[in-house]
């Protein structure tokens, strides 16, 4: 249980060395959305399953994350229809950081982000991203896994 403070950036080249690098495969679902941005998400993380609630808010938000077994994950699972992402996650690490590329698949095939948490605003302020990060979409909010996983993708992309 901890405040989270992400940003979040469109990747506009593969970095050098990606294979190099630890991967997950993730698919994750939405089984509630709130109005004001408040989410509970399902998440499947290399045969680990978590049940995950997160405030609205864009750089910074309140995250939840319990451990749950298999059957009670899917259990839940048929309540994300219409509302799931999956990607394959790189961790790189960036300076101090651990930057998460994430390469999407099925509806979301194409896109390519990266997102980087941070101790403080300030330290989110003073990170200059390596050259291969494009722009920041952190208030965007067409970029949200939870809009991706409705939505699709943005048109401009």
């Amino acid at each position: 249980m901890a405040d989270e403070i992400e940003r979040k950036f469109l990747v506009k080249e593969m970095p050098e060395g990606l294979p190099d690098y630890e991967v997950h495969r993730i698919k994750q679902g939405y089984v509630s959305l709130g109005e004001d941005g408040t989410e509970v998400r399902l998440r499947e993380k290399d045969g680990k399953f978590f049940l995950t609630a997160k405030s609205g808010g864009d750089l910074k938000r309140y995250e939840v994350e319990i451990r749950i077994g298999k059957k009670d994950f899917y259990a839940l699972w048929p309540f994300t229809e219409g509302r799931r992402v999956e990607k394959l996650r790189y961790d790189i690490p960036c300076g101090p950081y651990l930057m998460e590329l994430d390469v999407y698949s099925g509806k979301l095939e194409g896109l390519v982000t990266a997102e980087v948490e941070f101790e403080s605003p300030e330290a989110s302020a003073a990170f200059t991203p390596p050259r291969w990060i494009g722009k920041d979409i952190t208030r965007d909010k067409r970029y949200k896994n939870k809009n991706l996983s409705r939505n699709g993708l943005p048109l401009d992309l």
